[in-house]
């Protein structure tokens, strides 16, 4: 089902050369997370152990290493030559089910674990409907193209541009490749790429992505709550150079991140990602912030990723044209539309062992309460420390 190490999220790559360079002793935990309580069928931790166990094959071949020199020329030579010797060690997931429920714990160095949660939820998922006889037909291939047809000519009439981020959630990797084909064909000026490695190598697109929100967990751990936000920031400039500049806002909320996001950031960095909350609310937020810094907002660029449809795509371009640079990252609406249910779940980091100190808790605080994640008491910490509400969030 996995036949390329590089069937992965951009971000998964780049945060591995980051957690190389910054933090090579640091170790983590991850922790599958069903928001869904889908109740798995009987055999699919077994199923699951199979396709995991055969990710141990799985090498950079010397023509993706030659993709990623000409591609992503930020990826130094040492870490390009690193990936090249990686190898999933499958040890480090373990797999059990009890009746409907199903366990996935991921545990190991950070620079190596940092990989398995992109795949494993794309494992999960084509899965999910394989051991439960849901399938595409020759007919349904057709009526694919056409939903990804008119969806991108939409946003290309829109004047809009728009990335492909569905790989965790996909109905099938098939599927996936499908979409992305027809992004291309269709899509002309508005298609700015995907976050598969692999997919934009074989379609000849960008590959997009920057961090994600396990980079601020780790260093709201390793640094205490007050300080993630920005010296995860600083890292980041530090590692990338200009290169690679859209910052996520919302691992302890966006309030938190605005106020952090002091001019030098807001200067240094091309923009912010939206992944939780009302995009309407966060886009005034965002322009005013930028504003109070003396900071032209359309000299800047907000990507929208947040359970996107054409809807609320239409919606948020009514309300930013002409205020605020924006840009769309759509995931399952484009790789899971085939009629089926899509997942609810997710894979995230539940605890760290930054160098030195044992292992702790990290956790995310979302702008929607109940995408949360973490230890409760760790979440009643932070939202002290940081001058958060009980109740506001």
């Amino acid at each position: 089902m996995l036949t390329s190490l590089l069937d992965n999220d951009f971000y998964k790559i780049t945060m591995q050369n980051a957690v190389i360079k910054r933090f090579p002793y640091a170790h983590a935990r991850y922790a599958f997370i069903n928001r869904g309580q889908h109740a798995f069928p009987e055999g699919f931790g077994t199923a699951l152990r199979h396709e995991v166990d055969k990710m141990a094959t799985l090498r950079l071949t010397d023509q993706e290493k030659r993709y990623l020199e000409v591609t992503c020329p930020y990826l130094d030579p040492t870490y390009l030559d690193f990936l090249a010797g990686f190898r999933y060690e499958p040890s480090e997931v373990i797999i059990e089910q009890q009746g409907s429920e199903l366990s996935v714990v991921i545990e190991g160095p950070w620079y190596r674990t940092i990989l398995w949660e992109v795949p494993l939820m794309a494992l999960i998922s084509e899965l999910w409907y394989r051991l439960r006889g849901v399938s595409v037909t020759h007919d349904d291939d057709a009526l694919i193209e056409q939903r990804t047809q008119e969806k991108i000519e939409l946003y290309r009439r829109l004047g809009l541009k728009i990335a492909e981020f569905g790989t965790r959630r996909r109905f099938s990797f098939e599927v996936h490749d499908r979409v992305v084909e027809a992004l291309r064909h269709y899509g002309s000026e508005a298609f700015s790429g995907t976050s598969n490695v692999l997919l934009a190598m074989r379609h000849d697109v960008k590959p997009i992505g920057t961090h994600a929100h396990e980079w601020f967990m780790f260093h709201g751990a390793r640094f205490g709550f007050k300080m993630a936000n920005s010296l995860a920031l600083e890292h980041w400039v530090d590692v990338y150079r200009g290169d690679l500049g859209i910052a996520l806002t919302d691992t302890f909320t966006s309030s938190a991140f605005f106020d952090s996001f002091d001019k030098k950031f807001a200067k240094l960095f091309d923009g912010v990602r939206h992944d939780s909350g009302d995009p309407i609310e966060f886009a005034s937020q965002t322009i005013a912030h930028y504003e109070r810094l003396g900071i032209n907002p359309l000299s800047k660029t907000i990507i929208f990723s947040d359970a996107l449809t054409p809807e609320k795509v239409e919606r948020i371009q009514a309300f930013c044209q002409e205020r605020i640079g924006m840009a769309f990252g759509i995931g399952t609406n484009f790789t899971n539309d085939v009629g089926a249910e899509p997942m609810n779940m997710v894979i995230k980091m539940v605890e760290a062992r930054p160098e030195g100190q044992g292992w702790l808790p990290v956790i995310k605080l979302s702008d929607v309460p109940d995408k949360h994640t973490g230890d409760p008491e760790m979440i009643s910490l932070a939202k002290r420390i940081l001058s958060l509400s009980e109740t506001s969030i």
